[in-house]
C-alpha cells in the first residue's frame, strides 16, 4: 500500500495523514445511524475487544477465587505478576518485533521517519531507547499496576470495596464495562495535565517524554509516581460500586490499552495485505508538541474543551501557537 495515497511526507522523512482525526460524530451534533454505528464498531474493535478478551482470559484463568483472595498471599500474587508481566512482554513484543526489528512495511504510514534504535542518546539507559524503555516498563510499571490490582482483589473479596452482585444487577455491571474506557479516558486526562506542570513535569513525567519518537516499548516507561497514577484508574472501583471484574478490566485497559498511542505508524500491515488504521496519531503529536492532546479524545473531546487540541492540521498548528504565545505573555506579565 502507498502511504502517499493518503498522506504527505516531510523532508526529514516524517509521515503524516491527510485526514485528521476528529472527535465522535455526536459531540458535532451528527446522529445518523450510519455514523454512528461505524463510530461504535470503531469504539468496539479492535482495542477495547482485545482489553475485553484479555481481561476474561485472566478472570478465568489466573485469578482464584473469592476464598483465595481473602488472603493476602505470594501464593496467588506472583502468579498474577507472572501472568501479567509475560502476558504485556508477548503482547508488547509482538508489534515491537514486527514494526521495528523486522520493519515489515519500513516506513511506511510511520510518523516519524526514523527508528529509535538508530538513535542511540545519554538520556536513556545504556544510551538504547529500546532497552531503556523496556526496563521501565516492566520493571517498574508492571509491578505498580499489578500491587494495585492485587490490592483491589483483595479489597473485594473482604467486603472493603462497594461490591454489586452479578446475578442480581447484570445489566449495571455490563454497563460499568461498556464505560470504563470512557472513566480511563477522563483519568488519565486529569492526571496527565496535572503531571505536566512544572516541577512535576522536570520530576517525573519528563522520564516517558524522552521518547519523543515512541514505539511500543514507550508505553509504559514511566516514573514509579506516573505508574502509580495511570494505574490508579482502577482505585475508582473503592468509590463506584462495581465488581471486582471491573478492577481488572481496568488494569488491562490501562496496561494493554497503552499502546496504541505510541504504535508510531498510522496503519499496521497485516499478513494477506490487510492495513488497519492505529488511532496512535493524537499521542504522537502529544510527544512530539508536548503541550497537546492530553488525552485521545476518542469518548470525550477534552482537549477541545479545554483548548488543547491538535489534529495535525494547519489550523490545528496556528491553535497551538496562539496557545503558546499567551502563555509565554502571561510568564513574562508575571
Amino acid at each position: 500500500m502507498d502511504d502517499l495515497q493518503q498522506g504527505v511526507r516531510n523532508k526529514r522523512g516524517d509521515w503524516a495523514p491527510n485526514e485528521y482525526p476528529d472527535v465522535a460524530p455526536f459531540w458535532r451534533g451528527h446522529f445518523k445511524p450510519g455514523a454512528l454505528a461505524a463510530w461504535l464498531w470503531g469504539y468496539l474493535w479492535p482495542w477495547n475487544a482485545v482489553t475485553l478478551v484479555t481481561a476474561l482470559a485472566w478472570w478465568w484463568w489466573v485469578i482464584p477465587g473469592a476464598d483465595a483472595l481473602r488472603t493476602l498471599s505470594w501464593a496467588w500474587v506472583l502468579p498474577l505478576f507472572a501472568a501479567n508481566w509475560l502476558g504485556l512482554v508477548a503482547y508488547y513484543g509482538a508489534f515491537e518485533w514486527r514494526y521495528y526489528r523486522q520493519r515489515v512495511q519500513d516506513r511506511s504510514f510511520k510518523y516519524n521517519g526514523k527508528f529509535p534504535a538508530d538513535q542511540p542518546s545519554d538520556v536513556f539507559w545504556f544510551r538504547s531507547q529500546n532497552i531503556d524503555n523496556f526496563l521501565r516498563s516492566f520493571l517498574v510499571s508492571v509491578p505498580i499496576g499489578t500491587a494495585i490490582e492485587a490490592g483491589l482483589l483483595w479489597a473485594f473479596a473482604n467486603g472493603w470495596a462497594p461490591a454489586v452482585d452479578a446475578s442480581v444487577h447484570p445489566g449495571y455491571l455490563v454497563l460499568c464495562v461498556a464505560l470504563a474506557p470512557v472513566l480511563h479516558e477522563l483519568h488519565f486526562f486529569v492526571i496527565h495535565r496535572a503531571i505536566h506542570w512544572g516541577p512535576l513535569y522536570r520530576w517525573v513525567h519528563s522520564v516517558h517524554h524522552n521518547s519523543i519518537n515512541p514505539s511500543p516499548w514507550s508505553s509504559m516507561s514511566m516514573h514509579p509516581v506516573e505508574g502509580f497514577a495511570y494505574f490508579g484508574v482502577a482505585l475508582w472501583t473503592l468509590v463506584i460500586p462495581s465488581h471486582p471484574f471491573v478492577a481488572v478490566f481496568l488494569f488491562h485497559a490501562a496496561a494493554f490499552g497503552a499502546i496504541v498511542g505510541h504504535l508510531g505508524f498510522d496503519r499496521l500491515q497485516l499478513p494477506g495485505g490487510a492495513a488497519p488504521k492505529s488511532s496512535a496519531y493524537p499521542h504522537y503529536l502529544h510527544h512530539k508538541f508536548f503541550e497537546v492532546n492530553y488525552c485521545d479524545n476518542g469518548y470525550l473531546p477534552l482537549d477541545q474543551w479545554f483548548g488543547s487540541w491538535h489534529d495535525g492540521s494547519a489550523e490545528g498548528e496556528q491553535r497551538m501557537q496562539e496557545r503558546f504565545k499567551r502563555k509565554k505573555e502571561r510568564l513574562n506579565a508575571a
